[in-house]
């Protein structure tokens, strides 16, 4: 059998490129293969703006969005320290009124399967449930992929393989291009939950009224981050009253509790550690079967593309849950894909297409991830840091990034963030930041004065565009980033601060163990 494409994965990366190449050379012969008979429940996902435009306008699943999801205002961060003892005495940071741009909260099992639906009704085949064993690649020839069903194992020729796997990641583990993250030694532990309590219900309304009134738009379906020392964790409501919740934390930082108790209910002794879970899951329980644990979440392919193959979304790289970058990154590396592919089928040369593919993404990932994610759980959690870290890093995305396929169409999505030369002092700019942040909090630790300003605090705000208007509240940010540099940053400038992977790990407090003994 002969197809031009054959894609491993029928999940969102693999389904959303079946379909973007059967638009683009509607003669193309697609072949998707699916493991799964069906998708399970997987973690609840939130989209960001970039992921946003690409499902709804790119897939045109914006009436299936709204229909079967529910819309995401924006994200909040709950900080807390020893002085905190209820809800209403954490500090809040979020927005003050509803987002201007659209996202969504996802079941990623239901999203999953309409895409998939789409791509088979736009003229792709599927194999399902089908696993690949082995595939065997020919650059520039024909690929050879060895498919096990119940009727057998048979062998598939084609031009083009595309991993869509998932951090099964195929390809990238069969070839030796997989690159754990040793930077970033992330672990998350996840799950569902019933009776999370509602954010704007009237229970929370009535014994926090003051609390309850500052805040003018839904804090229950934003993205909620109640964040401590080292770790952060996510409180992501789905359509039917399900909330998944999951907790992220750098292994350098903090110990995650062990002994013989179910993940679930350890993970509960981790989150009530916090004032706010613990206020929100009073009367929740985790549901069985649905606990889930990682570790070492950030790695990368180092090779993303060949002349006959391909790595899309989670295949190719993951980077941190942490604003949510996962469905950019399918968004990303599918639309770059179809364009490759396409290229090809044109009779274009490859090789320097493949070149620049690589370069791009490789470039992309590195960049993406010293600009946002590296040491940033040590100031993750501390409101002062994190607050002006925020407002630069969201403003920043906006304007560089969300604004792009908004002005120039789905073509942007093609130019993965940092991946183009025109992003060099951008990416400094946020590199140097972040590293500073990181930085100051170290010293703070050194000093036991760390999650001191962590309470009773709040930053309500109206939600970025991607108007030049906003530029001014980028510039307000670094100000008091400048302000902070001058007050208590100097500390640092001329070294001597731990490095974080000598800093001792703590219990996953709001607060660490040294800062409860000092002067907070």
């Amino acid at each position: 059998m002969s197809y031009d494409v054959v894609i491993i994965g029928g999940s969102l990366a693999g389904a959303s490129t079946a379909t973007l190449l059967r638009r683009a050379c509607p003669d193309l012969r697609v072949l998707v293969i699916e493991r799964a008979p069906h998708f399970t429940r997987r973690v609840g996902e939130a989209t960001v703006e970039i992921s946003s435009f690409f499902l709804g306008r790119v897939l045109g699943l914006t009436n299936h969005l709204n229909n079967d999801h529910l819309v995401k205002q924006g994200m909040r961060f709950w900080f807390a320290n020893d002085q905190t003892q209820t809800l209403e005495d954490a500090s809040e940071m979020g927005p003050k009124y509803h987002v201007r741009l659209p996202s969504w909260q996802l079941d990623r099992a239901v999203v999953d399967e309409e895409v998939l639906r789409r791509a088979v009704a736009g003229g792709a085949e599927l194999r399902r449930p089908a696993q690949v064993t082995a595939v065997r690649l020919t650059p520039g020839g024909e690929q050879e992929v060895d498919v096990k069903t119940v009727e057998g194992t048979e062998t598939i020729r084609c031009r083009w393989v595309v991993d869509g796997s998932g951090f099964a990641a195929l390809l990238a583990r069969q070839e030796g291009w997989l690159e754990p993250n040793a930077e970033h030694p992330t672990a998350s532990a996840w799950a569902r939950w019933r009776g999370v309590k509602d954010w704007d219900g009237l229970g929370l309304t009535e014994k926090f009224p003051a609390w309850a009134a500052r805040c003018l738009g839904s804090r229950n379906t934003a993205t909620n981050h109640i964040v401590g020392d080292g770790w952060w964790s996510w409180w992501i409501p789905l359509k039917g009253g399900d909330v998944s919740v999951g907790v992220v934390f750098d292994q350098r930082l903090v110990s995650f509790p062990q002994g013989e108790a179910k993940l679930g209910d350890r993970l509960r002794e981790f989150l009530e550690r916090h004032p706010v879970a613990r206020e929100l899951l009073a009367d929740a329980e985790w549901i069985e079967g649905d606990v889930h644990w990682r570790k070492n979440l950030a790695y990368h392919s180092r090779t993303f593309a060949g002349d006959g193959f391909a790595l899309v979304g989670d295949a190719a790289a993951f980077l941190d849950p942490l604003y949510s970058p996962g469905m950019d990154i399918i968004s990303f590396t599918a639309t770059a894909t179809t364009a490759l592919i396409a290229a090809q089928r044109n009779g274009e040369a490859v090789a320097p297409l493949v070149e620049k593919h690589n370069a791009m993404f490789g470039q992309s990932y590195r960049r993406w991830f010293e600009a946002i994610y590296k040491d940033k759980y040590e100031y993750v959690g501390e409101y002062d840091l994190m607050n002006v870290a925020f407002r630069m890093d969201l403003g920043l995305y906006y304007l560089g990034i969300v604004s792009q396929p908004f002005k120039y169409g789905a073509k942007a999505l093609a130019l993965p963030p940092f991946g183009v030369p025109v992003s060099t002092p951008v990416y400094r700019f946020m590199r140097f930041y972040n590293a500073r942040f990181a930085a100051i909090a170290r010293k703070r630790r050194e000093r036991r004065v760390w999650g001191r300003g962590n309470s009773g605090r709040k930053y309500l705000f109206q939600s970025f565009s991607i108007s030049p208007k906003d530029l001014p509240r980028i510039m307000s940010a670094a100000a008091q980033w400048v302000l902070l540099e001058l007050t208590e940053g100097w500390r640092s400038w001329f070294g001597g601060a731990t490095k974080t992977n000598e800093v001792g790990a703590s219990t996953g407090s709001p607060v660490p163990v040294e800062a409860k003994a000092g002067s907070v």
